[in-house]
């Protein structure tokens, strides 16, 4: 099963004072993004965020599983998404903690003999 377009919107709009929030289906499901760095899934309309130190010590009784099958556990988010205030506040601790993304190197494109 994937994410429902309408939970995805939802989601984001909710994140939206964290910074420059959007979602990118992958693979039938969604990455959340702010600012360039992805910092939620979406998988099977059930919120996970990428866990980090400042989000554990955050969120306090950290509730984690795997957003797919074979994946590290992330943090499952279940019922505070609901409140922006908080939901935004974990976004913001979260994308401040990880790394800047790496450039993209462009690709060569191979030339036929």
């Amino acid at each position: 099963m994937s994410s429902d377009k309408d939970f995805i919107d939802f989601i984001v709009d909710q994140m939206g004072d964290s910074g420059s929030v959007n979602a990118k289906k992958m693979f039938g499901d969604y990455g959340v993004y702010c600012n360039g760095k992805i910092v939620a899934l979406v998988c099977d309309n059930k919120l996970f965020v990428k866990p980090t130190q400042a989000g554990k010590d955050f969120i306090g009784n950290v509730l984690e599983a795997e957003p797919y099958t074979g994946a590290k556990p992330w943090f499952l988010i279940q019922d505070q998404f609901e409140d922006r205030e908080w939901i935004s506040e974990l976004i913001r601790l979260t994308y401040a903690e990880l790394p800047e993304p790496k450039e993209k190197k462009p690709r060569s494109i191979k030339k036929k003999k």
